[in-house]
């Protein structure tokens, strides 16, 4: 075993013998919500714990009670969702914000791909947790009622993401490839499920099960990129604790993004 491997597992282990030591219940609670959480997968292995208590899943396990919560009052469903789980009204929104990109799709791209030369990965954002971002297109400055992050993700060729996992289960994620190719290297892969855009260019599912995104081919991939509400019959509920999570996190983007380049739509 490589040094620093075992420095970090080492310094693991001592942190988690302190918490037992100093705050065993709450520490003995967290890891047995954390065991809940990720067994949504369905499966387990080394790798998928590791990842989730000791990886890019550790802010997914410290909001663990809450995203078990908001599965209490969410319908239930498989990680992967189709329009038609959503209620009318929801599926009306968000097919308005498609409808958008679709009207303004040769507009967006164009503007964003003289901005990834040199580039691996960007991002734009229109709307973050419910407050606007870019404010270019008018019709995304509104009070949306389920839609709460509008953006688009750029990928240059050869690029993607590592595998991680979205932090809150207050909504979905919902992504619609602008650009589908007939390709088996362009894809994202959900719990080691892999979905080619070429079969849809619509994918929607729950963002704290582990992902990663691939464009292992020549060319950009352009996919939008929106949170949404989980189907639910508490959507006022929702949207009230939606509201500081959207204060807390506003502007504090980046960190989440740390590795991808934001970019702006150019009036």
């Amino acid at each position: 075993m490589k040094p620093k491997k075992l420095a970090k597992i080492l310094a693991a282990g001592a942190l988690l013998a302190a918490l037992l030591y100093f705050i065993p219940l709450l520490t003995i609670a967290y890891l047995l919500l954390g065991l809940i959480d990720v067994s949504r997968h369905g499966r387990l292995n080394p790798r998928l714990l590791k990842n989730y208590f000791a990886g890019k899943g550790i802010l997914t396990w410290l909001l663990a009670p809450l995203n078990l919560l908001f599965d209490l009052t969410c319908f239930r469903r498989h990680y992967r969702l189709y329009l038609d789980d959503f209620p009318e009204a929801e599926r009306a929104e968000i097919q308005d914000v498609l409808d958008t990109f679709e009207a303004k799709k040769e507009e967006i791209t164009s503007k964003l791909r003289a901005q990834m030369k040199g580039r691996k990965r960007g991002m734009l954002f229109y709307k973050w947790y419910g407050r606007d971002a870019d404010t270019s297109v008018p019709e995304f400055v509104c009070d949306h009622v389920y839609v709460k992050t509008i953006g688009v993700s750029v990928f240059n060729s050869r690029a993607k993401t590592s595998t991680h996992f979205g932090p809150l289960r207050l909504t979905v994620r919902l992504l619609y490839n602008l650009t589908p190719r007939t390709s088996e290297r362009i894809f994202i892969e959900v719990n080691d499920e892999k979905h080619y855009w070429h079969d849809d260019p619509l994918f929607i599912f729950d963002d704290t099960i582990q992902h990663r995104s691939v464009n292992d081919a020549d060319g950009e991939r352009f996919c939008v990129f929106l949170d949404v509400l989980r189907p639910s019959r508490f959507t006022r509920f929702h949207n009230g604790c939606m509201r500081p999570f959207g204060r807390l996190l506003f502007g504090v983007n980046r960190v989440f993004y740390k590795r991808w380049d934001m970019l702006a739509q150019m009036k």
